[in-house]
């Protein structure tokens, strides 16, 4: 018995997703271009409160990482069984430091009390409470993708290890390579939104 494969439906079916997960954060850019026009200063202060330096370093990882998931895929195009795992660990890895670093980040504004909700914020007034709030769900709902992606590949590392994914049918490790090079691109966004406009 033969499976039908129908990998060109496969790969639309991904770009598909991808626009309206561009559709979903190009909405929310625009809600915090449209904040940021009425609570200029406010958001300019609140955004010297976050960390720019684990920001930037999140940022080079994951560039780092798109080019891992992009390797692992030439390497099983070739056949390199091995070397595509070696690469999909690399880049396994890096995500869990990227959540790793966006939890430290994230408990240090808890403990200074910059969360929705919070007294600190109430004091400081509208604008900020919207740039954390907007903060909070940006980058929650790419942590959110974050962790979908270790899921993944997590997923695709055991596809391949099983020879379920090579050298003759890798769409899987395909998707799965567009989806992060979708996560990365949406961090390009929030890294100078919310770190480096002041």
């Amino acid at each position: 018995m033969t499976i039908h494969r129908d990998d060109l439906a496969d790969k639309f079916g991904m770009w598909l997703f991808i626009f309206t997960e561009l559709l979903l954060f190009g909405m929310l850019f625009v809600v915090y271009a449209v904040y940021r026009s009425m609570h200029p200063e406010a958001f300019r202060i609140a955004g010297e409160e976050l960390d720019v330096a684990m920001g930037t370093i999140n940022t080079v990882i994951l560039l780092i990482s798109s080019a891992t998931v992009a390797m692992s895929i030439t390497a099983i195009q070739k056949g390199d069984k091995k070397r595509c795992l070696q690469l999909l660990s690399i880049t396994l890895l890096i995500a869990v430091i990227f959540m790793v670093n966006k939890y430290f980040e994230w408990g240090a504004k808890f403990e200074y009390g910059f969360y929705p909700g919070s007294d600190v914020l109430a004091e400081l007034g509208h604008g900020t409470i919207l740039f954390f709030g907007l903060y909070f769900f940006m980058t929650g709902i790419h942590a959110l993708h974050i962790l979908i992606g270790i899921g993944l590949f997590i997923y695709v590392m055991l596809q391949v290890k099983n020879n379920k994914i090579h050298q003759t049918d890798y769409i899987w490790l395909e998707n799965t390579g567009l989806y992060w090079h979708l996560v990365d691109l949406i961090w390009i966004f929030l890294f100078p939104l919310f770190y480096l406009i002041h």
